[in-house]
């Protein structure tokens, strides 16, 4: 692969991101793929997969180069997390925490917060969560109770987030809590980066409460952190001012929900390519399954959603990396991708028969995967507020005299 250094003009760039693509795109048929039915029965941690993915150096894929990193754009980042989706959805969950909280750090980030994380992030030394939600709170950020009050150089935290993925694993918490009571609330949130002892069930005031069991999107741990007097230098508050991690947590999520789309559509083509392979080996009434139309119009409605889940996908990312505001792409984008893979997922069920619900055919893990995306960062009816509120304030719509 070149030197990332100097990838300076798109030409290279392009260059760059199609490399490391099928660089991607071959560890996961051999590292991954073969493995994720095992691990995922298991729900075990994929340790070497991890490792592997440090050594491709995808941790720090959008890191900037002066830090270590590969600095490549979110196009090619929402490529490696559909290649990985495409082996097993799990191990893109292991970038997306992670490459939120190197979005915000590079965003809004001190000079020091850089210096001190970044480069130890674009190896995967430091690998990172992103906290926005408690037990009482999802959808409804503004209602969190997490609060950081000020103690001399220190912030002392104190309460509960949920749904914390990567929460155990992760050296650096990206973690919204409350620093002041304002109205409206948000104008009271800030952003600490929480450093804590990757693996560790409790350290100086944090504790793994529990472990959340789940209906798919196995191997990768998702928990919940209680913390009881927790003390974070201040040097650790996001772009060193109180009152604006609100701000800085939804510009992530927007990020989030393309990354989301990019594993729907991975999820969707992996279920899509398994139906046309067994569509052309499974025989019915003296003839492949796939010369029945009813199985023809299925994968051509399959393979259209996907088509149309992908350049929304691409569309969004393409728009963030510009700099531009994308909720309205993003939320499209995830909206779309994650029903579209759940219709998908459900078709090519359909198409396997009895061998689809059959735990050796990969179909039933991407069934149980496929929810995931519906809910994450997010729900659907949630998106679609989001995007018709977009839509209403563009219009600019005037009242009729």
């Amino acid at each position: 692969m070149s030197d990332p250094i100097t990838a300076t003009d798109p030409a290279e760039i392009s260059e760059l991101r199609a490399e490391l693509l099928d660089a991607v795109r071959r560890f996961t048929a051999k590292e991954i793929t073969p493995r994720a039915g095992e691990l995922d029965a298991g729900d075990t941690y994929p340790a070497e997969i991890v490792e592997g993915m440090k050594e491709l150096g995808l941790f720090g894929i959008t890191v900037p180069v002066e830090y270590g990193g590969l600095g490549l754009d979110l196009l090619t980042y929402v490529g490696v997390v559909e290649a990985l989706s495409y082996g097993w959805m799990s191990v893109s969950g292991f970038l997306n925490t992670h490459f939120m909280s190197v979005f915000l750090l590079r965003e809004f980030g001190t000079a020091d917060q850089r210096d001190r994380f970044l480069p130890r992030m674009a190896t995967g030394e430091l690998r990172a969560a992103y906290s926005l939600s408690e037990p009482d709170c999802g959808s409804d950020v503004q209602a969190i109770r997490t609060r950081a009050v000020r103690d001399g150089d220190d912030y002392v935290v104190n309460g509960t987030k949920m749904w914390l993925t990567n929460g155990q694993h992760a050296g650096l918490v990206s973690t919204l809590v409350k620093t002041a009571d304002t109205d409206p609330p948000h104008r009271g949130m800030s952003v600490l980066m929480i450093e804590k002892e990757p693996g560790a069930e409790t350290f100086e005031g944090i504790t793994v409460s529990r472990k959340i069991k789940k209906l798919g999107y196995k191997g990768i741990e998702t928990v919940e952190l209680v913390y009881d007097d927790h003390r974070v230098p201040a040097a650790n508050l996001l772009s060193g001012d109180e009152g604006r991690g609100f701000k800085h947590m939804m510009a992530a999520v927007e990020l989030g929900r393309v990354n989301i789309a990019a594993r729907a559509v991975g999820v969707a083509q992996r279920a899509f390519d398994e139906s046309i392979r067994y569509a052309q080996q499974r025989e019915t009434f003296g003839v492949p399954i796939s010369e029945h139309q009813a199985i023809q119009l299925k994968l051509a409605q399959m393979a259209t959603k996907i088509a149309a889940a992908r350049l929304l996908m691409q569309d969004a990312a393409a728009k963030k990396a510009a700099g531009q505001r994308a909720d309205l792409e993003a939320g499209m984008a995830k909206l779309f991708a994650s029903e579209a893979c759940q219709e998908v997922t459900l078709d090519a069920l359909r198409i396997h028969g009895g061998n689809g619900y059959a735990a050796e055919y990969p179909i039933e893990r991407l069934y149980r995967d496929a929810p995931l995306m519906i809910v994450g960062e997010g729900t659907s009816e949630i998106q679609s507020l989001v995007i018709a509120r977009r839509l209403l304030e563009q219009a600019r719509v005037d009242p009729e005299p």
